[in-house]
């Protein structure tokens, strides 16, 4: 499976857990799980929020594609 996020990655560098972005944005903890796991995918619009809950560039969030 590709790895198109970088979600878990920045949760556990931050010192957050997936329960808390999940109360933060209002989601269920099996949404943000799946979001981790890369078995689904945020839109645009929630990555924008999670970046900004994490004080972190939406860039840091996403897996760079190789061209």
């Amino acid at each position: 499976m590709t790895k198109l996020n970088r979600i878990k990655v920045v949760l556990v560098e931050k010192g957050k857990t997936g329960k808390w972005l999940a109360d933060e944005l209002g989601k269920t903890p099996s949404t943000v799980s799946k979001w981790c796991s890369n078995s689904i995918q945020p839109d645009l619009n929630t990555i924008d929020k999670i970046a900004t809950l994490l004080n972190v560039d939406r860039r840091t969030l996403i897996e760079p594609s190789e061209i």
